[in-house]
């Protein structure tokens, strides 16, 4: 009939064959997945299909099927023939930055560089002066010289408008985006290695990461849309995969088979994996599990469960990645509208991204930040004064005591109890020091067994060796040990000759997901580039060894040590300024490792007298008051922003007298009230708290009515 329609209409045809997956074992799997999204069972779900037969056949399965018409078939291998698709769009990868008339890209980044290197260096050094005219020249071979204009611009936004914000990651190993002011980390005095960051051999382009006062991210963020317009601008997404247990209840689910079942066989994983022989012994025992595989065995369940692990489930918004591209977004990537009113989302993570040779710019949201910026303004408002944050002295010797005798609840990255083991053994006395210690209690160094051998060398009971000779000027400042991404980089090209964009690939390579035969790829290389370095065989593989053991999980040197620029920040203000710190401090919670209550029992320790939530005195958020704390409202159970508000607008007309005069002016639901009560809201009346609720029953019912806020 299609044919004959297509005759009659004077168009061509061709051969397809409906592909839903690519393989025809795959067809029990794409089963499952329909019914997960139908949320129906294997026997209830009407949108299965009613065979195996659609998967992608090659030509000869084709020819076979289409065998009376073949010109369908000549058509589609036409058809494909036509088909040149190219997923590489770094042509549009970002705008184009509006520019001074007669300045291109690279004259009016030098210009701006040039401009403001003496206020980040006094003295402007020969290695200042070459490091950034090397710099300057690989950003303009690249083609990123738009790009780093444009981050300017965005930091330079966040500057003019009180923004906290700072670039982290691999950027602070540059000295331009230093002298920029994009990063606070000085990649000189801190030894860091360029091709971390940028390299002339890159096969993925560098994305710039931004930390972002929570409290101000929002704001960054419509500002991008704004300059650059909705149809140029996304947020990237991140796939939630299927993990073992979640694939195992949804497959369950798919079987019809109750909920218990499927919790026992989802508890089993953490000790047995999926399906052992003496699980299968045990569960073909048991009537009601046995009878919901009539049409799968037992291991076929399992076989699915595995395939589904690691696939997609759905799609969330990557915390911070913003694309921006020359070309309408819709042209390149799908897209779709967030929750958000006028956010877009790209449907592609950020490897596709990176992959498709666009850059996401990372806008991230640090509560650190916001706590930082507040303590810093309750200290003005307070003490009077400018207080400048990033131009403190960095070896005041209290402070390091502070940290080294673990009083560190509430300081940036040093607070857990890990971290707090630590200390005293590590005993930090230098922001270098703390660098490697928000490095150390991490998985990478932990996995790569790194943590004990640095802590023993560090307290002289183990003596520094080296993997090999070659190893030693790079890891002279970690006593021996691999502690930093960077290390890894520069330790493929001393013991294997790889050029700085190859080791850049191995340290991708190890940190990427589903990257097993990427890894191994470059294993040869290492193990052959070893070799012609006179390395032997067994040495080069305990280097590799650890290298791996360690890349996926750990920091690069300069993100750890803007990480320790604002440790030491915050460990700064608590220890002279307690009062203002643990007042932002629960202002910004949940935060770090530590409830409310265990931060104020905290600050008391220190001498700072919390005072509790009282109707007259205390505003929606902790604030300053006599020396001391004053609990906000919103420390109040049930109390919701409507709540608030309605208590502090009626305050402004008056405080309140009594407890039945807060209840009938402000018509506040009896459960919040009763709340206010027992957290001591009333206190300032005299009045008993058991009295006071008392008499709140009373007003209850003798007032007209109750305000529903939630």
């Amino acid at each position: 009939a299609l044919v004959a329609l297509a005759r009659e209409c004077g168009i061509g045809y061709v051969a397809t064959n409906n592909v839903h997956y690519a393989r025809k074992e795959q067809h029990r799997l794409h089963d499952v997945l329909t019914c997960i999204r139908c949320r129906s069972t294997l026997d209830d779900c009407a949108e299965l299909k009613l065979n195996a037969e659609f998967y992608l056949k090659g030509h000869d399965e084709m020819a076979a099927l289409f065998r009376e018409y073949p010109e369908a078939v000549y058509a589609s291998d036409e058809l494909a023939s036509r088909c040149h698709v190219a997923l590489e769009f770094s042509q549009y990868r970002f705008p184009e930055f509006p520019l001074p008339d007669g300045e291109s890209a690279r004259s009016y980044l030098e210009l701006v560089c040039r401009s403001r290197m003496y206020e980040r260096y006094r003295e402007v050094t020969a290695e200042v002066e070459s490091r950034v005219a090397h710099e300057l020249e690989l950003v303009d071979r690249l083609g990123l010289c738009g790009y780093f204009l444009i981050v300017w611009d965005i930091m330079e936004y966040a500057r003019q408008h009180g923004i906290p914000a700072q670039g982290r990651g691999s950027a602070a190993n540059s000295i331009v985006a230093h002298i920029l002011g994009i990063t606070k980390v000085d990649p000189i005095r801190n030894r860091l290695f360029l091709g971390r960051f940028l390299n002339a051999e890159m096969s993925a382009i560098p994305d710039i990461d931004i930390d972002v006062s929570t409290a101000h991210r929002e704001q960054l963020i419509q500002y991008v849309y704004s300059k650059y317009g909705q149809e140029h601008t996304a947020m990237v997404c991140t796939y939630i995969t299927f993990q073992a247990r979640n694939a195992l209840r949804e497959a369950g689910k798919v079987l019809g088979m109750p909920v218990q079942v499927t919790d026992r066989l989802a508890r089993s994983v953490s000790w047995c994996g999926y399906g052992p022989r003496d699980l299968n012994k045990e569960l073909a025992g048991i009537e009601e599990f046995a009878r919901y595989f009539t049409r799968l065995t037992f291991q076929e369940y399992i076989d699915i469960c595995r395939q589904l692990e690691d696939l997609p489930r759905h799609l969330s918004i990557h915390n911070g990645g913003v694309i921006i591209s020359s070309r309408p977004l819709c042209d390149i990537v799908p897209l779709e509208r967030a929750a958000m009113p006028g956010r877009v989302v790209c449907q592609w993570d950020k490897d596709s991204v990176a992959d498709a040779g666009l850059i996401k710019i990372d806008l991230r949201g640090l509560k650190m930040l916001s706590l930082l910026d507040e303590a810093r303004m309750l200290v003005e408002q307070e003490h009077g004064g400018a207080l400048d944050l990033d131009a403190l002295p960095q070896d005041d010797p209290s402070v390091y005591d502070m940290i080294c005798s673990c009083d560190t609840i509430g300081v940036f990255q040093i607070e857990s109890r890990a971290q707090m083991q630590t200390l005293p053994r590590t005993r930090p006395r230098s922001i270098d020091d703390l660098t490697i210690e928000v490095s150390i209690v991490r998985p990478g160094p932990i996995q790569g067994n790194m943590v004990h051998p640095y802590i023993r060398r560090r307290n002289g009971r183990e003596r520094v060796t080296y993997l090999h000779p070659s190893l030693e000027p790079i890891l002279r400042e970690t006593l021996g040990v691999i502690l930093f991404q960077e290390q890894v980089i520069q330790a493929a090209v001393a013991v294997a000759g790889f050029s700085p964009g190859e080791a850049d690939e191995l340290r991708r390579a190890m940190s990427r997901k589903r990257s097993v035969e990427a890894i191994e790829r470059m294993r040869a290389r290492f193990m052959q580039g070893a070799e012609a370095r006179g390395v032997d065989a067994a040495n080069a593989d305990r280097v590799f060894a650890s290298l791996q053991g360690f890349a996926q999980y750990g920091f690069c040197k300069s993100h750890a040590a803007g990480f320790a620029l604002i440790c030491y920040q915050s460990a700064w203000l608590k220890r002279y300024y307690p009062v203002e710190f643990y007042c932002a401090l629960l202002n910004h919670q949940p935060m770090g490792f530590y409830r409310p209550e265990v931060v104020m029992h905290d600050a008391q320790r220190h001498a700072v007298s919390v005072l509790p939530v009282d109707v007259n005195q205390s505003e929606a958020v902790c604030c300053v008051e006599a020396g001391g704390i004053r609990l906000g409202l919103q420390y109040v159970k049930a109390m919701g922003g409507q709540a608030i508000q309605r208590i502090l607008g009626e305050r402004a007309h008056g405080e309140y007298r009594s407890i039945e005069d807060f209840c009938f002016r402000t018509g506040l639901p009896e459960r919040a009230v009763e709340n206010l009560v027992l957290a001591g809201a009333f206190d300032f009346s005299g009045v008993a708290r058991r009295e006071l609720l008392w008499r709140l029953g009373i007003a209850a019912k003798c007032r007209p009515g109750e305000l529903a806020l939630e």
